[in-house]
């Protein structure tokens, strides 16, 4: 099979011809329709995360169909559309049994503990227990992007957040990850002022859910101008980009008894970010992670699809080849454009 491939972080990745892959006893293996390229694809490339083993195909965000069965599942065959959570649960740790498969002790992830769909096929294992239906009418492009960046939103948003209609969700970061929340937030009923540098993707957040913008290059004072267009404060704010900046801003700009939400990805120099402590005590704030999404949560999710409350096509930015990918990976952290890219032709 062709895939994207490197053997040092750092060094540019190539197209090569690796072996294809084949089921485990209870695994499958997915014909790749199509990925979605993620900053954390980058945190990969650059040797952020320790569980990366070299050599490496990365990609975590992917929808295709089944073409090979392990001899143990019991629930996929041979032509089915499926996706997969980026973060797949061993089905037997205390947090898998308790509903928590998202932290999982011992958790597969395409793309960083294994490789990952930027490929032509990727083996999945674990597959009775993570692996996700795709309805027939949501189209693989779309439905790529739902395994990390909309899963992850609706997760944070709904799960742990718990927003609720008539609050205000303050979104820091209109990359993918954020684009999601707006869209997910504004269907629940909330009133989503939108913070980013880039006037191209605040215009864009306006179209799809946020009443209020914040131009973080414009602004005097974005933690002021958060508590202006919000009458004193977000209810939620959410870190949709991973910097000790918007972490920090998404923080101080709540209201009293406000929730944090950090989605975005704190590593290398952004691991031990500065954090108003004196704030989140005397005003009882909250602070929480969000970290992907267990797979029969998706239910939920893809039934607020086929209400027509979200759209996840309008987010895709762009399509391009398997033979673009490595240039497009390797340039994550300009984030250029608005919206998602996604492979999808291999």
């Amino acid at each position: 099979m062709r895939a994207v491939y490197y053997e040092q972080f750092q060094s540019a990745p190539r197209i090569e011809h690796l072996p294809t892959p084949q089921a485990g006893p209870d695994g499958i293996v997915v014909r790749v329709q199509a990925s979605g390229l993620c900053r954390s694809d980058w945190h990969g490339w650059m040797g952020h995360d320790a569980d990366i083993r070299l050599p490496h195909v990365p990609g975590h965000e992917l929808a295709g169909t089944v073409v090979d069965v392990g001899a143990q599942v019991r629930r996929w065959r041979a032509g089915d559309r499926v996706t997969v959570p980026f973060v797949a649960g061993c089905g037997h740790c205390h947090e898998c049994v308790s509903g928590h498969q998202q932290v999982c002790e011992n958790q597969f992830q395409p793309g960083f503990t294994a490789w990952g769909s930027f490929a032509e096929y990727v083996a999945l294992d674990r597959a009775d227990t993570n692996v996700v239906r795709l309805p027939d009418e949501l189209d693989f492009v779309a439905a790529a992007s739902l395994g990390c960046r909309f899963a992850t939103s609706f997760h944070a948003l709904v799960d742990q957040a718990r927003v609720q209609p008539g609050e205000w969700v303050a979104v820091h970061g209109c990359g993918g990850v954020g684009l999601s929340a707006i869209m997910i937030a504004a269907a629940m009923g909330a009133s989503v002022v939108a913070i980013d540098v880039g006037a191209e993707k605040l215009r864009f957040a306006s179209r799809i859910g946020a009443i209020a913008t914040v131009d973080a290059t414009q602004a005097s004072e974005v933690i002021a101008a958060v508590q202006a267009a919000t009458g004193g404060g977000a209810q939620v704010s959410i870190d949709a980009l991973g910097h000790s900046t918007t972490c920090f801003n998404s923080i101080a700009c709540l209201r009293r008894r406000g929730r944090h939400v950090q989605i975005g990805l704190m590593l290398g120099q952004d691991a031990r970010p500065r954090i108003p402590m004196d704030k989140v005590i005397a005003q009882e704030l909250q602070i929480m992670g969000s970290h992907g999404m267990q797979a029969f949560r998706y239910s939920a999710l893809l039934e607020m699809l086929r209400s027509g409350k979200v759209a996840p096509q309008q987010l895709i930015g762009r399509t391009i080849t398997l033979d673009e990918a490595p240039t497009a990976l390797m340039t994550l952290d300009q984030f250029a454009g608005t919206g998602i890219t996604v492979i999808d032709r291999f």
